[in-house]
């Protein structure tokens, strides 16, 4: 279906309620408007996938990231280990560099 319109710059662009209807759009639905080339382009919005993570989640996952990449960086890290022995040395010679950290309060 091709309707044509005027363009006129005082007044607002409106897709009339034939193509609307042909497109599918529902009323209220959110809709994505996009421009490229001389081509307008509306599609429905994608609704955000189930387990979406939050703005405020992202941002903290990715202080996490940058945070362990800054460690890589500085050689903070383990591995990678050829066997699981391998892996539990380096795991009890971690663990007993701690052990001598902790200080225990005594009364």
């Amino acid at each position: 279906m091709t309707v044509a319109i005027k363009n006129n710059n005082n007044t607002p662009l409106v897709v009339p309620r034939a193509i609307r209807r042909k497109a599918g759009f529902k009323s209220g639905q959110e809709l994505e408007i996009k421009a490229a080339g001389g081509v307008i382009t509306i599609v429905p919005k994608v609704p955000a996938a189930a387990g979406e993570y939050t703005a405020a989640e992202r941002r903290t996952i990715d202080r996490g990231i940058a945070q362990s990449e800054k460690e890589y960086g500085e050689g903070k890290h383990a591995g990678p280990f050829g066997t699981a022995e391998e892996f539990l040395a380096d795991l009890h010679r971690e663990s007993a560099k701690l052990d001598k950290k902790r200080t225990y309060a005594r009364k």
